[in-house]
């Protein structure tokens, strides 16, 4: 279980990260949501034992992040979404060399850090230098450090940035395989609607919503989006696209007038927060 008590964080030159964050968040996998400069990072540092919250408390399994780190970091790993390899090495010694440091022997190691990078498709690639590899391929390399710890809990920012389709679904099918709890930031919508159990909507260092995908969801009801210049009376306005949120039975009449008609998603959750939508 994760708690936090009115979590707080001011950089130096001012900017509240962080604006007092209140929840407990005990569900398998947790995706966090937000644009960009919400808190989404600050969140998983702070969580991870990386980042001093400047007021606040947060705990996890009921050891306190800020006075008992130590503890905390042997049961969890953190994936940050700027982690670099070190090129010279393989991801075979990479992940091997992470999980001797975690405790593992080196037969263990190499069993498991195979294990896991046959599950992420990237086997083929386990004897190459890493600055070899494409971009995707060496983000998948961390992805696979995390499975193959076998943590308790598992901190991933952007886990499936920089990868194409494919790969996407080979880590989605990877995450689902970790049995440990998973809180994951992430800027898919469709990511986050296929792999969790409680998605947070962050913004301005708060979370403005909480719930299952079904429950966000929940307004939309019988409803699809239309989006076009042609739209009367329209709920939001982005850039120059004018969005309603009409009964499916009504969409026929603003499609003939050249607009188009969409099925709701996550998305619309992240886009109308605030927005009156009629029933």
């Amino acid at each position: 279980m994760i708690e936090t008590y009115d979590l707080r964080k001011r950089y130096k030159d001012g900017t509240w990260a962080l604006n007092g964050i209140s929840l407990v968040a005990d569900k398998r996998v947790t995706s966090i949501i937000g644009r960009n400069g919400a808190g989404k990072t600050t969140f998983i540092r702070i969580l991870s034992t990386q980042l001093a919250a400047t007021s606040g408390s947060a705990f996890i399994n009921g050891l306190n992040v800020m006075g008992e780190a130590e503890k905390i970091r042997k049961f969890i790993v953190s994936i940050p979404q700027e982690a670099a390899p070190i090129g010279v090495l393989t991801p075979q010694e990479l992940i091997s060399l992470y999980l001797v440091g975690r405790g593992n022997s080196l037969q263990d190691a190499n069993r498991n850090s195979k294990i896991a990078m046959a599950e992420l498709g990237i086997d083929e690639f386990r004897n190459r230098p890493t600055d070899t590899l494409s971009g995707g391929t060496k983000r998948k390399v961390f992805v696979a450090m995390a499975i193959a710890s076998n943590a308790d809990f598992i901190f991933l920012d952007e886990p499936t940035t920089g990868l194409d389709p494919i790969s996407r679904l080979e880590v989605w099918s990877a995450i689902r395989k970790i049995e440990g709890k998973i809180v994951l930031t992430t800027h898919y919508m469709e990511e986050a609607s296929e792999l969790s159990d409680m998605v947070l909507l962050v913004d301005g260092g708060l979370v403005l919503e909480k719930g299952t995908v079904q429950e966000l969801m929940a307004r939309f009801d019988g409803k699809v989006r239309i989006e076009g210049t042609m739209v009367e009376d329209p709920d939001l306005k982005i850039g120059t696209t004018m969005i309603k949120y009409v009964n499916r039975q009504d969409a026929q009449n603003y499609v003939d007038l050249g607009n188009a008609a969409k099925q709701v998603s996550l998305d619309d959750v992240f886009i109308t927060h605030g927005v009156e939508i009629e029933s």
